[in-house]
C-alpha cells in the first residue's frame, strides 16, 4: 500500500529549515502521524493539520535555521550575502571590470533598442477609438498583374458613409506635398494636404481654436497648425477667420487652428484643406476608375471588421463602368494602428514593412544581452577554482545547496545592478546621438515609472540568465574533494565555457558580415548608374509666373551662368507613381492589360536628364509631337514591336506614334523593378522645372536662379530641391540600419574581446607554474605565447565555421528585399573572419606576452 503524501510546500519548508541531524527522525514521526489522520479524516483536513504541525514545530524552535542554511526572511543573512558579493567584486577588480563593462554595454544597447521599439509601437496610439478606425486597402487586378496599396477612388469615402450602415464616419485623405501660402506680406511654403470633413472628428489631433465638426466643411476652409498660424499672423488667435492666399490664386478662410503635430503621428501636415477643393483641382479623382486617394473609416462599436471588409470587397463594381474581371479594384480593411508598421504589399497583399526592422532589432537586442551574459557565465565558472575551498567549508558547516545557489544568484544580481546603473548613465549620454542615427526624438525615460519597471524586469532576467549556470555549477562542488585539494574543473564545464566563447564570436562575426553587406548595398545604390545623371540636377516647383510663363522663364534661365539645360516634368524623376492600363498597340494580345507608368514632360527632356536614347529622337519643337511618345526598354519588350520608331501607340484614347526608345532608368526605389514607362509631351502648368547645371558651378547657378526667381516670381519662395538629396532620402531607413549595424557589430566584438581577455588572464594565472617550468626547461617566449593563444584561436576558427553559413543565409534573405542588389561575396565573409582573428589575436597577445615574459623564479618559488 502506498504511503499517503502530505502537501509538498509545507514538507519542503520543514526539510529546508530542520537541522540535518534531527530531520529524519522528526520527518518519520510527521509522516506516520499524517498517515493515521488520512485513515480517520478527509484529505483536506489531514493536510491542514500537517501544516499546523509544521508551523507549531517552527514556533517552538524545534525547527530553526542552521548556520549554513539561513532563513530567507532574515535581513542580516541577506546583508551578509551582499557583503560577501561586494568583497568578491573588490577583490578581483579586473574580472569585476570585465563583467560590469560587458553587461553595461550589452544592457545599454538593449535599452536603446527597446526604447526605439517602444517608440515605434507608440506611433498613432494617441488617437481615441483607434481600435475602431481602419484604412481601406485596395487590390488592383490589371490583366495578369496584381498590385496592392492604399490608393482608392476619390469619391469612395462619401459613398461608404452613405451605403454601409456599419460605417460611422468616413473621410478621404490625399498625399502630402509642399504648397505656397501668403497673408499680407508674409509668405510660407509648408507641407500639407487635403482631407474630408470628418477628418478631425475621426482622429484626435488637438484643435486649439475652431470646431472639429466644421473645420473642413466649407470648400474655402483651411485648418492651420500652430506653427503655420504663428508664421503668417503672429499667433493662433490672430489667424482665426482671416484670409490666406493659396498658390497666389485661391483665397481661403482659416476656420480652425490645431496643435503642431509631434513625432507620435504617422500622418504629419502643417495645414489641411477641404476635399471639395481637391476634387476641383484634380478632376480625375471624380472618376471611379481612377485611384489615388486614401480612405479612412470609423466603424460603429461592436462591429465585425472582417464582415465589413468582405462586404465592401466588390463595392466599386456598382460605380465603375469599366469594371471587369481583367480590370478591377477590390477593397479591404486594415486596422489604422497597424498601418505604420505594416505598409508593404506583395502580390496584392500586405507583406511586412517597418515591422521587419522592429523584429530584427529585437533579435539584435536579445543577442547582445546574451553575449554580455555569456561573459559573466564564462568568467564565473572559470573562477570556480578560487572559490572551491570557500564552498567546501560552507558545506561542511551545514550549508545546503539551496543556500549556496541563493548566495551566488544574489552576487549575480549585485553585479547586474551595478551594470544597470552604469547603463542608465550611458543611455542618457548616448540618447542624443542615437536619435540622430535613427531620426527619432526619444526623450529620456528616467522619470517614467513604466521604464523602471521594465528595467527591473530586464535586470532580474539578466541576473537569472547570467547567474544560473555559475550558481548551479559552484553549488555542486563536493566538499571532500575540494578540501583534499583533489578538485579540478571537469571536462563538461570546460567544454561549456568553450561553447560560450564560440557562440559569442559567432554572433560577433554575423553582425560584422551584416555590417559589411549593408554598407556594400548602400554603396551600390549610391554609386550605380541610374540611367540618368542625378548630380547637378535641381527641381523647382512650377508656381506663379514660372508656371504661366514657363517658356519665358526657360529662356532667361538658360542665359544664367552654370545653367546648361531645362525641361519640365509633372513628377519628380526619383519617384514616379502614376500608372495606367489604358494603352493600346497593334498586335496587342487579347485579355492582357499591363500597367504602364507614365510621365508628362517638356522639350529637352533627354538632354536635361542626360539619359541615353537607344532609338529615335527626343521631343522637338520642329515637329508636331503633341500625340507622339517616348517609351523605355521595358515598355518596348512588352509592346513587342520589332522596329518601334514610327509605330502606332494609343494612350488614354489618343492615337500617336513612338518617336524614341529611352534606355531603362530608375524612377523608383531599388526595392522594385523598372516598370514600363510611357513619356508624353505636355504643356501643363503643374509639376517641376528640371534644371541641369554644369559640374562645379551649381552654387553659382543656384544664386543666379534665386535672383531671377525673386525678380519674376516675387509672390513665391525660391524652394528648390536637389535630385541627389531626394534620391538619398529614399534610402534613409537603410542608412539607419547601416549605422546601427555598424555600432552593434563594434559593441559585439568589444564584448567578445572583453570575455576573451578575462579567460586569457585567468588561464595564464592558472598555468603560471606550468609556464615557469616550460621556461626553465628552455621554452622561448614565442612558444609560450603560441601555447596560450592556440586554444583560444581555435575557438574563433570554430565560430567562423558556424557563423559564415548563417551570415550568408541571413544577408541573402535581406538582399531579396531589393530587386537590384549586390550578392554576398566570399571576401565579405573573409573580411569579417579576418577581422575577428586579428582582434582576437591582439586581445590574447596583450596578456599572453606578459605571462610569457614573467620571471619563472617567482612562479616556482613555492616549489
Amino acid at each position: 500500500m502506498t504511503t499517503p503524501a502530505p502537501p509538498k510546500l509545507p514538507l519542503r519548508f520543514f526539510r529546508w529549515y530542520c537541522h540535518p541531524k534531527l530531520r529524519d527522525s522528526i520527518e518519520g514521526d510527521l509522516m506516520e502521524l499524517y498517515a493515521e489522520r488520512r485513515v480517520k479524516h478527509a484529505k483536506w483536513k489531514a493536510d491542514l493539520q500537517f501544516v499546523w504541525d509544521v508551523l507549531l514545530l517552527f514556533r517552538k524552535g524545534i525547527i530553526r535555521p542552521t548556520e549554513g542554511y539561513q532563513n530567507l526572511n532574515n535581513y542580516g543573512m541577506l546583508k551578509n550575502y551582499f557583503t560577501i558579493g561586494w568583497r568578491n567584486l573588490a577583490k578581483d577588480k579586473m574580472f569585476s571590470f570585465i563583467n560590469i563593462a560587458g553587461l553595461s554595454l550589452g544592457l545599454t544597447c538593449s535599452m536603446l533598442i527597446f526604447l526605439w521599439i517602444r517608440d515605434e509601437y507608440a506611433i498613432d496610439a494617441f488617437h481615441r477609438d483607434i481600435d475602431r478606425i481602419y484604412t481601406v486597402t485596395s487590390v488592383e487586378y490589371s490583366g495578369t498583374e496584381v498590385t496592392g496599396g492604399y490608393d482608392t477612388p476619390g469619391l469612395l469615402a462619401e459613398e461608404l458613409g452613405k451605403s454601409i450602415p456599419e460605417v460611422e464616419r468616413a473621410c478621404s485623405f490625399s498625399w502630402s506635398t509642399f504648397y505656397s501660402f501668403s497673408a499680407d506680406d508674409k509668405k510660407v511654403k509648408l507641407n500639407g494636404t487635403f482631407a474630408g470633413p470628418e477628418f478631425f472628428s475621426m482622429f484626435s489631433y488637438p484643435i486649439l481654436l475652431g470646431s472639429k465638426e466644421t473645420a473642413l466643411q466649407s470648400p474655402e476652409s483651411i485648418a492651420l497648425s500652430r506653427n503655420m498660424a504663428t508664421s503668417l499672423f503672429g499667433s493662433p488667435e490672430a489667424a482665426m477667420n482671416k484670409a490666406v492666399r493659396f498658390e497666389n490664386q485661391t483665397e481661403l478662410k482659416v476656420t480652425a487652428v490645431f496643435e503642431d503635430i509631434g513625432d507620435m503621428a504617422s500622418e504629419k501636415f502643417d495645414f489641411l484643406m477641404t476635399w471639395e477643393l481637391f476634387l476641383r483641382r484634380e478632376p480625375w479623382a471624380k472618376d471611379w476608375h481612377n485611384s489615388g486617394a486614401t480612405t479612412f473609416v470609423k466603424l460603429r462599436e461592436h462591429t465585425d471588421a472582417a464582415a465589413v471588409s468582405a462586404k465592401i470587397r466588390e463595392f466599386i463594381k456598382s460605380y465603375d463602368k469599366e469594371y471587369s474581371s481583367l480590370d478591377r479594384l477590390e477593397l479591404g480593411l486594415q486596422p489604422f494602428r497597424e498601418k505604420y508598421l505594416h505598409s508593404n504589399f506583395k502580390n496584392g497583399h500586405l507583406d511586412g514593412g517597418r515591422i521587419e526592422y522592429v523584429q530584427l532589432f529585437t533579435v539584435v537586442a536579445i543577442f547582445i544581452t546574451l553575449m554580455a551574459c555569456i561573459n559573466f557565465m564564462n568568467l564565473s565558472t572559470a573562477k570556480s577554482v578560487r572559490r572551491a575551498k570557500e564552498i567546501g567549508v560552507r558545506k561542511v558547516t551545514g550549508a545546503v545547496r539551496g543556500s549556496l545557489i541563493l548566495q551566488f544568484m544574489l552576487e549575480s544580481l549585485l553585479i547586474t545592478t551595478v551594470a544597470v546603473v552604469v547603463s542608465v548613465v550611458l543611455v542618457t549620454a548616448a540618447l542624443p546621438q542615437f536619435n540622430a542615427f535613427t531620426g527619432k526624438n526619444i526623450h529620456s525615460p528616467i522619470a517614467e515609472l513604466q521604464f523602471w519597471g521594465g528595467l527591473t524586469a530586464l535586470a532580474a532576467l539578466t541576473a537569472l540568465i547570467a547567474g544560473s549556470y555559475p550558481a548551479l555549477l559552484l553549488s555542486s562542488f563536493r566538499p571532500i574533494a575540494v578540501l583534499k585539494n583533489n578538485f579540478r574543473n571537469d571536462s563538461s564545464s570546460v567544454a561549456f565555457r568553450k561553447t560560450l566563447v564560440v557562440v559569442q564570436f559567432a554572433l560577433a562575426i554575423i553582425f560584422s558580415v551584416g555590417m559589411i553587406v549593408i554598407s556594400s548595398q548602400l554603396n551600390f545604390i549610391q554609386n550605380k548608374n541610374l540611367g540618368y545623371q542625378k548630380n547637378n540636377l535641381i527641381y523647382l516647383p512650377m508656381e506663379g509666373y514660372v508656371a504661366t510663363h514657363y517658356e519665358t522663364f526657360k529662356d532667361e534661365a538658360l542665359k544664367l551662368p552654370g545653367v546648361t539645360a531645362i525641361t519640365r516634368m509633372n513628377q519628380r524623376p526619383v519617384e514616379m507613381e502614376n500608372s495606367t492600363g489604358a494603352v493600346e498597340w497593334e498586335g496587342k494580345a487579347p485579355n492582357t492589360l499591363p500597367n504602364f507608368t507614365h510621365a508628362a514632360v517638356g522639350y529637352d527632356f533627354i538632354k536635361t536628364m542626360q539619359s541615353e536614347l537607344l532609338l529615335g529622337r527626343d521631343f522637338d519643337e520642329a515637329f508636331a509631337d503633341s500625340t507622339n511618345y517616348l517609351i523605355n526598354e521595358t515598355a518596348w519588350k512588352i509592346i513587342g514591336y520589332k522596329d518601334p520608331i514610327g509605330a502606332p501607340l494609343t494612350f488614354w484614347g489618343r492615337k500617336g506614334t513612338i518617336i524614341g526608345v529611352v534606355k531603362d532608368f530608375h524612377f523608383n526605389s531599388f526595392h522594385v523593378s523598372i516598370k514600363p514607362l510611357i513619356i508624353r509631351l505636355k504643356r501643363g502648368s503643374q509639376g517641376y522645372a528640371l534644371i541641369r547645371t554644369a559640374p562645379d558651378k551649381t552654387h553659382e547657378a543656384l544664386a543666379a536662379l534665386e535672383k531671377l526667381h525673386q525678380r519674376i516670381n516675387p509672390d513665391f519662395l525660391f524652394a528648390h530641391q536637389f535630385a541627389d538629396e531626394e534620391y538619398r532620402y529614399m534610402y534613409q531607413r537603410e542608412e539607419m540600419v547601416q549605422r546601427l549595424s555598424t555600432g552593434f557589430a563594434l559593441v559585439a566584438i568589444f564584448i567578445s574581446c572583453l570575455g576573451l581577455l578575462g579567460l586569457v588572464i585567468f588561464t595564464a594565472e592558472q598555468r603560471t607554474k606550468e609556464i615557469g617550468v616550460r621556461k626553465v626547461l628552455g621554452a622561448k617566449s614565442r612558444q609560450i605565447v603560441t601555447l596560450l593563444a592556440g586554444d583560444f584561436l581555435s575557438l574563433v576558427l570554430v565560430a567562423i565555421a558556424i557563423a559564415a553559413p548563417v551570415a550568408y543565409y541571413a544577408m541573402t534573405q535581406w538582399l531579396t528585399g531589393f530587386e537590384y542588389h549586390v550578392s554576398v561575396q566570399w571576401w565579405m565573409l573573409a573580411w569579417a573572419a579576418g577581422g575577428a582573428i586579428a582582434i582576437a589575436s591582439a586581445t590574447i597577445s596583450v596578456h599572453a606576452v606578459k605571462a610569457a615574459l614573467a620571471n619563472p623564479v617567482k612562479s616556482l618559488r613555492s616549489e
